[in-house]
Order: C-alpha cells, then sequence, then structure tokens
C-alpha cells in the first residue's frame, strides 16, 4: 500500500479493520469484479462475504449486534471496498443510511424490531426519496399517505431506489398533508418490510418493483423503481412514530449518504491512480518507459494530488458528523470535491492508458463508465455548492 490515502488517528480496531477488508478486496472483489460488472450480475458470493465479516452491522450499536463503529471507521470501509467495485459500496450504502435512521430517529420497538437483523444482514436496507419527476426538488414530492385508521395507504411512484429489488426494508418519503405549516413538515418516511424480488410483491399488496433499469455504469447492484397502490402499512411503521418529520429524518440520512459518495470518489479515483501510475512503468515509447517522460509525471502529480485532497476532505466531513455537529457545509464540500475530483483523475489515468483503455480488456474502462454516477449521486455538485453557498453565507453574515 502507498503512502496516500492514509488516514491519522485511527485506533488499533480500526486499522484491523480497514486491513481486513483492504485483504477481502483485494482477493474477493478485485478479480471478479470485471467479470460481474460485464454481466451485470449480482455480486452475491461477495455480499454473504461482507455478512460474514459483520460489516451490515458495522455502524450498529453492540447492543443490537453491531461493531459499533464510528461514521469515519465506515467511510473509510467503503472507499477501500469502492476502489475494488463501487457497485459493491452500493450495496452497503442504502443500508447504512436506513440504519443510521432507524438508530437516530426510530422508536425503541423499531430499533429492537429492525437493528439486529440489519447488522446480521439477515434484513438489508433501500433509502427512497426520488421521483420521476422530482429531481433535487424534494418539497414537490407527489407520493401520498393517507391516514386511514390504524394505517396509512399509500400511492405514487418513486426512482433511482439502489438495492430496489434485492433489499427487505425500504424507507420511504411520502407527503402526508397533517397540519405542518410548510410542505417540508407534511412528509413521512415509513418503514416498509417486503420480500426481494421484481414484479408485484408477494407479501406487500399494491407494491411492485418493475424491474432493473438499465444503466452505462454502476452495473451488478440492481437500480429501480417503486410503485404503490393502495399500499397499507401500519402506523407504527412510520419512522420514529410521529408523522410530518420524513423530511429532517431524510436529510440526516443524505448528510450520511454524502459522506459516502465522498467516500467512493475517493476509492474509485486511488484505483484509476494505482492503474495508471502501474501501466506507466509498463507501457514503452520512443525507446523509453511512458511514465519516464515528463508530460507523464506532470499527470500522475495531478491525480495524486487530488486523491489525497479528496481523502483528507472527506475524513472531515465524517469527523465533524461522528463529533455530533452539524456537517451539511463538510459533506457537501467532501462530496462535490471527491466526485469531481474522481471523474479527473479516472479520465487521466484513461488517457495513461491510450487505446488500450477503450478496451474492456483493462480495469479502467469499467471505472471510466462508473464515475459520472458520483457526479450525480446524492445530489449534483450544483446542489452541493448551492448547500455550501447558503451555509457559508450563515456563517459569515454581516452585521446589520
Amino acid at each position: 500500500m502507498g503512502r496516500l490515502a492514509q488516514t491519522d488517528g485511527l485506533t488499533e480496531i480500526q486499522r484491523d479493520i480497514l486491513a481486513t477488508v483492504r485483504d477481502f478486496v483485494d482477493k474477493e472483489i478485485i478479480p471478479v469484479a470485471g467479470e460481474l460488472e460485464h454481466k451485470d450480475e449480482y455480486p452475491t458470493a461477495i455480499v454473504e462475504g461482507m455478512k460474514q465479516l459483520g460489516l451490515f452491522g458495522l455502524t450498529i450499536p453492540e447492543e443490537y449486534g453491531g461493531l459499533g463503529e464510528s461514521l469515519l471507521t465506515y467511510a473509510l470501509v467503503v472507499e477501500e471496498i469502492a476502489r475494488g467495485w463501487m457497485s459493491v459500496s452500493g450495496i452497503v450504502n442504502t443500508h447504512f443510511i436506513v440504519a443510521h435512521m432507524i438508530n437516530a430517529h426510530g422508536t425503541q420497538e423499531q430499533k429492537d424490531h429492525f437493528l439486529p437483523r440489519m447488522a446480521a444482514g439477515e434484513i438489508r436496507g433501500a433509502f427512497s426519496m426520488s421521483e420521476p419527476g422530482l429531481g433535487s426538488d424534494v418539497a414537490a414530492i407527489s407520493t401520498k399517505g393517507v391516514k386511514d385508521g390504524d394505517f396509512y395507504v399509500l400511492n405514487g411512484q418513486k426512482m433511482w431506489l439502489t438495492n430496489g429489488g434485492t433489499s427487505t426494508l425500504v424507507a420511504v418519503l411520502c407527503k402526508t398533508d397533517e397540519g405542518g405549516d410548510t410542505p417540508y413538515r407534511n412528509m413521512t418516511t415509513f418503514l416498509i418490510e417486503k420480500t426481494p424480488g421484481f414484479g408485484q410483491n408477494p407479501t406487500v399488496p399494491g407494491l411492485t418493483v418493475p424491474g432493473k433499469i438499465e444503466k452505462m455504469g454502476y452495473k451488478g447492484v440492481d437500480t429501480t423503481e417503486l410503485i404503490l397502490q393502495d399500499v397499507r402499512i401500519p402506523a407504527n411503521r412510520v419512522l420514529g412514530g410521529v408523522p410530518g418529520k420524513g423530511f429532517y429524518q431524510m436529510m440526516d440520512g443524505v448528510e450520511v449518504g454524502r459522506v459516502n459518495v465522498a467516500a467512493r470518489g475517493c476509492g474509485v479515483a486511488r484505483r484509476a491512480f494505482e492503474l495508471g501510475i502501474s501501466y506507466a512503468q509498463q507501457r514503452s515509447t520512443f525507446g523509453k518507459k511512458i511514465s519516464e517522460h515528463q508530460a507523464i509525471q506532470f499527470k500522475l502529480a495531478e491525480m495524486a494530488t487530488k486523491v489525497e485532497a479528496a481523502h483528507q476532505m472527506m475524513v472531515m466531513a465524517a469527523r465533524k458528523k461522528d463529533s455530533g455537529e452539524r456537517n451539511d457545509l463538510e459533506a457537501g464540500m467532501a462530496k462535490y470535491l471527491a466526485s469531481e475530483y474522481c471523474k479527473e483523475v479516472v479520465e487521466d489515468s484513461f488517457r495513461i492508458h491510450g487505446g488500450y483503455g477503450f478496451s474492456k480488456e483493462y480495469e479502467i474502462e469499467r471505472l471510466y463508465r462508473e464515475a459520472p454516477m458520483l457526479l450525480i449521486g446524492e445530489g449534483t455538485a450544483e446542489i452541493q455548492k448551492m448547500i455550501v453557498g447558503r451555509r457559508l453565507l450563515e456563517e459569515y453574515r454581516l452585521a446589520d
């Protein structure tokens, strides 16, 4: 392992976890990622290996059977996994977001019911906020939940669910219109348990996962729609037990997700750098290794600097969240920087590979198709800059 993307101040336990994950990635993910990705095949064996390592319970408290680790540990683990294959990190991302939301906002009954099985990987979570016509405007949400005695009846269509088919628990944001004075106080998060698979769900009448959305990259992991037609959900499956808090619960989860996307960007960028610097020392042109050409050395220097800068920004955002402080500024900066730098590092590595980078035989081809997803996942660069800009104006507001 090179000197890039090192993290100061880790405990011995954190270092041991990362070493174990790094070894798992090198032995169990990287050798098979290309074949599985080109087939768009779900990595069942890899997921089983992660269950055995206890990774699905990484951040879940020990009292519920998890490891009780910090967001920083989670982010560093995600960085390592994404270095092997970004799609695998997507499988754990939504699971971690839902586990975090239940642990932070759920009722005691919800924690007792879900968290032990989530820690064991028996329940795997998905996160559903977006809709076909929604984009980044969460206030325009149209999927609706209407109270009916001890139940809510849900109707609508959700979009871009990572793990939508393979998950067994979905946190779904709906409009409930129960007295809030702004749109943001009229949203509620529902916890829906379902059977994994596609089509009409056999255990939740009215719930349909039509099938996988075909994507340019980010293959292997399933991305789906979710259709709800008169789906009846018990009122005790409102996250936290009180309607109207869904927007704020989801935004808390999104902050975790943005740190995750930043970590994924760091992992993919680091792998692209590794591939680029390795290839540069093997390929010869004009009588010498291309690594000896000044132009390539300049490119490698720029790539390494971006890898390092993105990693340190991601670590700062994770530590801020772990401290209990508001971290939307840092998370927005980290997600923006890491995703943009990832795109640039991957492209530079692609250029170093020359014509071979266009071949599916070379790993960089896959990374080149994966990097764009990070530019839009958990909010586009424009949304991140808007969040960062508003927070900066709060911090530096002039006195009246």
